[in-house]
């Protein structure tokens, strides 16, 4: 199997594997709170309940697609809002893991926003200062492909 064609297909999914899993980060941010017992104790589970763990600004984790699908995206770029500059005091994220989609014919990415799933069809700035790079992106749900399941289950 290919490991390129593997990361593109698992970013297409929302697939979260180590550039997401980075420590820092809780199944809630992920999407995967649910799938955590309220009724019996698991790694973990002392600090999801934890004030700065539940704070409604955390970074979550977001799909970003660019908006014009020729240009480029980085892995490690900062999010900002659209014409803000790009400083810490403005930074609301990060990208952690990007692709090329087949589906979607441009660049895909996996990210951290704050705020992010209240933020869906928005757009801002994925900004990578090393090479002064910006790139207008959107930012959507994690799961770029069937996201139902519908081809899975046939």
């Amino acid at each position: 199997y290919g490991l390129e064609a593997m990361g593109t297909m698992r970013i297409e999914k929302g697939h979260v594997a180590g550039p997401e899993l980075d420590g820092r980060t809780t199944p809630a941010d992920l999407g995967l709170g649910r799938m955590q017992s309220r009724k019996k104790p698991h790694i973990g589970h002392a600090l999801r309940d934890r004030e700065g763990l539940l704070d409604a600004d955390r970074a979550v984790l977001v799909g970003l697609k660019l908006v014009r699908p020729k240009g480029r995206l980085r892995a490690g770029a900062h999010l900002v809002a659209q014409g803000a500059e790009a400083v810490q005091a403005n930074d609301e994220g990060h990208v952690t893991s990007i692709a090329f989609s087949p589906s979607e014919g441009r660049m895909i990415a996996l990210g951290f926003l704050a705020r992010g799933s209240e933020r869906h069809g928005e757009t801002i700035a994925a900004v990578f200062p090393l090479n002064k790079e910006r790139v207008t992106v959107q930012v959507c749900p994690p799961c770029f492909v069937d996201p139902e399941g519908a081809r899975l289950r046939g």
